[in-house]
C-alpha cells in the first residue's frame, strides 16, 4: 500500500519534495489513513505535516470525541494540530442549503484559510477507490456528461488525492495491521443520503451478485471518461480562439461570449456541447447547478429563429441575436474591450485571368472580384467611418446601415473584419460583397480571396 500510494503521487504530481501539506483529518479510518502514510511518506518526499479537524457542531459527544482522538493522534505523530469548530446547521438554514452541503462548504473554506495561515502549498484529503466508484455512479443516476463520469480527480486546485488508488478493504486491512484505531461516524451508516445508500447498499450488491471487481471496473470506465473529457475541452478551447467572440469588464473578466452559429453546426454535436459548456463557464466561473438539459437547451438555439433565448441558471442567458449564439448575463450591461479583438484572419490574394463562364466559388470563405475595378491598396481592416458598399443597381449604402440590416448587435460591429479599396469595401467577411466588384462578362482578370488558407470560417 504504501508504494501503490508513493507510486501514485509521483506518477500524478501530487506532491513534490519539500511541500508543506495541510491534512484534513476527521478522525475516521480514511483521514486517520491518510495522516499516518503522509508521515512515514515525510523524510522520503521531505514534506511538513499539519492536521486541521473541523468540528460542525453536530452529533453531540461523539463529535467531541472525533476532536479528541484527531487532536492526540496528531500529537502522538508528532504533528501541528488545529480545530475549528463551526455551527453547520445554522449556516445552512441561513443559506438555504442541505446540513451535508453546508459541512462540505464549511470544510473547504476552513482548509483554505488554515493551508494559507500555514503557508501550506497542497490540502490533501482522503478520498479513496471506493468514494470514486460511489461518485461515478452518482453522477450517473443524477445525469451527468463525461466531466461527472471521470469522478474525483488526483489533483483539483490546491486539493489533492493521495489514497485514490487505494480501496476502503485496504485502508482498513493497513490500520489493522499498524494496530492504529480510529472513530466510526454513526451517520455513514444512515440511508438518507443518496451517497450512503450507493455506498452501504448498491456498491456491496453489485460487487456480490454481479461482479467483485466492478468497482475497479468502474473506475476504469472513469479513467476513459476523464481523458475523453480532458481532450473534448482542448478541442473546444481551440474552436473558440479562431472564433471565439468575447466580451469583458474593466477588470477584465468574460462578461459574454459568442460563436457564429454557421461555424459552429459544422461540428460534431459532441464539440458543440463542448464550446457550449466552456462558453458558460467562462461567463460565470462555475458549472453549478448547470446539466445537459441547460447545455442542449442552449445548443438547439443555433438553429433557432433570430431572437430566441433561454434562461441558464445563474443569471445567465443563451440567446440567438444575428447569427450568432451568445451566452451573457441577463442583468448586466456589457461594455466593448476593444483592446482585447479577435485578430484580423489572413487572406490569401491571387490574381488570374478570367475567361467568360468560367465557374465562380460558391463558398463562404472564397470570394472572386473584378480586378481591374480596384483603384486602391486593399487592406484587411475593421469598420471605419465613412466606409460603404454599392447595391445592385448602383446605389450606396453604409457599412454601419447594412450591419443594422443584418441586425448585427452594435457592441460587434467593430468586431467584424472586412476588406476595403480606400472606403469602398468589397467583403464584409462572414456577411456580403459589394455588387461593384463582382465578375461580370465584361471581366478580364480575377483577384481570388481565400480566408485562412481555404479554412471555412468567413
Amino acid at each position: 500500500m504504501y508504494r501503490t500510494i508513493l507510486e501514485f503521487i509521483r506518477r500524478n504530481r501530487l506532491l513534490t519534495p519539500g511541500d508543506r501539506i495541510l491534512v484534513a483529518l476527521s478522525g475516521g479510518a480514511d483521514s486517520v489513513c491518510l495522516l499516518v502514510i503522509l508521515h512515514e511518506l515525510k523524510e522520503v518526499l521531505g514534506l511538513s505535516l499539519k492536521a486541521v479537524h473541523v468540528h460542525h457542531g453536530l452529533r453531540g459527544a461523539e463529535a467531541d470525541r472525533d476532536s479528541e482522538y484527531a487532536k492526540e493522534l496528531s500529537r502522538s505523530l508528532g504533528v501541528p494540530f488545529s480545530c475549528i469548530r463551526v455551527d453547520a446547521a445554522a449556516y445552512a438554514k441561513a443559506h438555504r442549503m442541505s446540513v451535508e452541503e453546508a459541512g462540505r462548504h464549511l470544510r473547504y473554506e476552513i482548509f483554505e484559510k488554515e493551508r494559507k495561515a500555514f503557508d501550506a502549498d497542497k490540502i490533501a484529503v482522503a478520498h479513496h477507490a471506493d468514494d470514486q466508484a460511489e461518485t461515478i455512479l452518482y453522477h450517473l443516476f443524477r445525469g451527468t456528461g463525461l466531466k461527472g463520469l471521470g469522478g474525483i480527480r488526483p489533483v483539483r486546485d490546491r486539493i489533492v488525492r493521495p489514497l485514490l488508488p487505494v480501496s476502503k478493504e485496504e485502508i482498513l486491512a493497513y490500520l489493522k495491521e499498524k494496530g492504529i484505531s480510529y472513530c466510526e461516524d454513526s451517520t455513514n451508516s444512515h440511508t438518507d443520503y443518496a451517497r450512503n445508500r450507493i455506498r452501504g447498499i448498491l456498491l456491496p450488491k453489485i460487487r456480490e451478485q454481479i461482479n467483485p471487481r466492478a468497482a475497479e471496473n468502474i473506475i476504469h470506465a472513469g479513467e476513459m471518461a476523464a481523458k475523453a473529457d480532458e481532450y473534448l475541452e482542448k478541442q473546444a478551447e481551440n474552436f473558440l480562439k479562431d472564433y471565439g467572440i468575447r466580451r469583458t469588464d474593466e477588470t477584465g473578466s468574460v462578461t459574454a461570449y459568442a460563436v457564429r452559429t454557421e461555424f459552429l453546426l459544422k461540428e460534431d454535436d459532441i464539440i458543440k456541447t463542448y464550446v457550449i459548456r466552456t462558453m458558460i463557464r467562462s461567463v460565470r466561473a462555475s458549472m453549478k447547478d448547470i446539466t445537459m438539459t441547460h447545455v442542449e437547451s442552449a445548443a438547439a438555439l443555433l438553429s433557432a429563429p433570430k431572437g430566441k433565448q433561454v434562461d441558464l441558471p445563474g443569471g445567465l442567458l443563451a440567446v440567438r441575436i444575428s447569427d450568432c449564439l451568445w451566452i451573457k448575463n441577463k442583468n448586466q450591461k456589457e461594455s466593448v474591450d476593444n483592446s482585447k479583438e479577435r485578430p484580423l484572419p489572413e487572406v490569401d490574394f491571387q490574381v488570374f485571368p478570367y475567361k467568360k463562364g468560367q465557374e465562380i466559388p460558391k463558398n463562404g470563405y472564397t470570394k472572386w472580384f473584378d480586378y481591374d475595378k480596384i483603384k486602391c491598396a486593399l487592406s484587411v481592416r475593421y469598420r471605419k467611418t465613412g466606409d460603404y458598399m454599392t447595391l445592385a443597381g448602383g446605389g450606396r449604402k453604409t457599412v454601419k446601415a447594412l450591419m443594422i440590416d443584418e441586425k448585427v448587435p452594435r457592441e460587434e460591429r467593430e468586431k467584424i473584419p472586412l476588406i476595403a479599396d480606400g472606403s469602398h469595401v468589397l467583403w464584409v467577411i462572414g456577411y456580403r460583397i459589394s455588387e461593384y466588384y463582382k465578375i461580370t462578362d465584361d471581366t478580364h482578370t480575377v483577384i481570388q480571396m481565400q480566408l485562412d488558407g481555404g479554412k471555412d470560417n468567413g
